[in-house]
């Protein structure tokens, strides 16, 4: 009888101790659910409701910010996310990623090394580099969308044509010349005015033409020597 127990006892042991590898191992495999702390200057909404600072942000989540207001998410050792005036981004986050969906302004990210990360807008998608730590921004305008690394490097993706874009580097993506847009201030961002051509030789022409006729009509009462001569009525 007393052998019968001990048996009893080492099977119950054994079988709790597989159970609890087993739910350790199932533990350990889930995702670790993430979530951001909102820093907030002005008017600034999460969800479409008024955000301060300190709450708690969900991946999910949809922030926008009013004019001369700022918002920067911290996802903790995942990176951070900082969007300026006037912006809208669809922010989704996990342990290891960082995805944003910018339909309007301007968004200032930085992820740490292993963390993939990505940007959408209207234009191109924003890769960066997940073998290291990125600082990067991407504004959206009208007609098209900028890319500015600060560190690390990027990828703009826009269509089938992939640019790489190193820290202290910038590239575009989109129409500089699509109509009804207010035109973009940053250099190298507008397009070019052909300032040279056929036409704009011949009205330079035209120009220096008149002045040489109208120079050459003009009376002058000066002589070379610098005497002015003067006419007297009466000799």
């Amino acid at each position: 009888m007393l052998g019968r127990n001990i048996f009893r006892r080492l099977v119950t042991l054994t079988t709790l101790a597989a159970v609890w590898t087993v739910y350790s191992m199932v533990a350990l495999a889930a995702p670790v659910d993430v979530t951001g702390e909102v820093s907030v200057t002005g008017q600034v909404t999460v969800n479409g409701q008024s955000a301060v600072s300190n709450a708690t942000v969900m991946s999910g989540s949809t922030i926008v910010t009013g004019a001369d207001s700022s918002a920067t998410v911290s996802l903790g050792r995942v990176g951070r996310v900082e969007l300026l005036a006037d912006s809208n981004l669809t922010l989704r986050f996990t342990e290891n990623s960082i995805v944003g969906i910018l339909s309007a302004g301007k968004v200032r990210v930085s992820n740490s090394a292993g963390v993939a990360t990505t940007i959408t807008t209207k234009d191109a998608v924003a890769l960066a580099d997940a073998g290291q730590a990125d600082s990067f921004v991407v504004e959206v305008e009208c007609s098209h969308t900028h890319v500015d690394a600060l560190s690390g490097v990027v990828t703009m993706r826009e269509g089938a044509n992939d640019k790489q874009v190193v820290a202290g580097t910038t590239a575009t993506a989109g129409n500089l010349a699509q109509t009804g847009c207010v035109p973009c201030l940053r250099p190298n961002s507008a397009p070019p005015v052909a300032l040279a051509g056929p036409w704009w030789l011949a009205v330079l022409a035209a120009g220096v033409a008149g002045v040489g006729i109208f120079l050459g009509t003009q009376k002058h009462d000066t002589e070379v020597g610098g005497g002015v001569i003067i006419v007297s009525p009466t000799r």
